[in-house]
């Protein structure tokens, strides 16, 4: 699944258009490295979002195979790293 896809499938923002902007501005990266929207997520990968008073980093625990997921179901698919 694209990041920017994922991103709004497991509720870390509330539309893609706001990932793909953070994406656009080097807001986001996987495993240390700045991504491009396109980028496909994997199990394991570490996320990084950088908002404009904190940093909050996501490891991924599972795909969803739908485009989005009850925000109660959260937590199957990603773990916040402190």
């Amino acid at each position: 699944m694209r990041i920017d896809s994922f991103l709004n499938a497991v509720n870390l923002v509330k539309r893609r258009a706001t990932a793909q902007d953070m994406i656009a501005h080097n807001a986001v990266t996987i495993n240390g490295a700045v991504v491009k929207a396109s980028r496909e997520t994997r199990v394991g990968d570490v996320i990084e979002l950088k908002f404009l008073t904190h940093t909050k980093r996501y490891e991924t625990l599972a795909i969803p195979a739908t485009r989005s997921i009850p925000k109660a179901a959260q937590k199957n698919y990603i773990k916040e790293i402190a």
